[in-house]
């Protein structure tokens, strides 16, 4: 009996093509893997991942729910690709051209996107959490912010840090965010810069109309002046307790 040798195609229905695809979709699989040039082709729901592909060019490809997980696309051209609902998940996006591309509910978690240009691209719904590079242009505040309260419930402070900092830097007046990250730093042991962070949110929640936040984080402020052996008597505790309904009690186990 003879032995069929693989083909790329073959390969790539291996690797997650989808089923019925038509034969040109092969095609422009077979294109993409042995010359790297597939400008304007139907990848659609290709399977890709672990794909070596740095500097190619897929400039205006569809690519829409394909698989790139952990793939090489360095220096690589996405400019006005269709990456609607793609998995790019630990991919090296390094220098990559992504002008103009559709990147709505593309999974991006773990992707190093250093010295990628997204100008213009459309990121509505995007998954970019822990994602390496990213301009503050990229994610939006509240984003940040979630995952930080996340992150904190999890007992991981230097990852809620990390996002309550990049929270600030999109919104620097989500006073709610100095809140959060002060709550952080205390866990980390920073009660300098807690404080300057709790002292910040006070303020912010002044200007903003919420009193009852403002005073309330004066209060878990005061009681962090204090020293460690004076604030007995449950009154840092309480003063936490009195911002229920707020993540401070995923923080500090309230």
């Amino acid at each position: 009996m003879s032995m069929l040798k693989p083909t790329v195609a073959a390969v790539a229905l291996t690797l997650g093509l989808a089923t019925g695809a038509i034969a040109e979709d092969l095609a422009h699989v077979q294109q993409l893997l042995s010359t790297k040039k597939c400008s304007g082709c139907d990848l659609t729901s290709a399977g890709l991942v672990l794909a070596r592909l740095p500097g190619a060019d897929l400039s205006n490809a569809n690519l829409a729910g394909a698989n790139l997980s952990q793939a090489n696309l360095v220096g690589a051209n996405l400019a006005g690709a269709n990456l609607v609902g793609v998995s790019l998940v630990g991919a090296n996006l390094a220098g990559a051209n992504l002008v103009g591309a559709n990147l709505v509910g593309v999974d991006l978690r773990n992707t190093y996107l250093a010295g990628a240009d997204l100008t213009d691209a459309k990121l509505t719904n995007a998954n970019i959490q822990d994602a390496v590079g990213l301009s503050k242009d990229v994610g939006t505040a509240d984003e940040f912010y979630q995952w930080a309260m996340a992150a904190g419930k999890e007992k991981r402070y230097e990852l809620s840090l990390q996002y309550f900092n990049k929270a600030l830097v999109r919104n620097p007046d989500l006073a709610a965010a100095f809140l959060g990250r002060g709550m952080s730093k205390i866990q980390l042991g920073d009660e300098k810069g807690a404080l300057e962070d709790l002292d910040g949110a006070a303020i912010l929640f002044e200007k903003q109309g919420k009193l009852t936040d403002a005073e309330t984080t004066k209060k878990v402020a005061a009681e962090l002046r204090k020293p460690p052996k004076k604030r007995g008597g449950g009154g840092f505790g309480q003063a936490l307790v009195g911002l229920a309904g707020t993540f401070l009690q995923l923080f500090l186990g309230f």
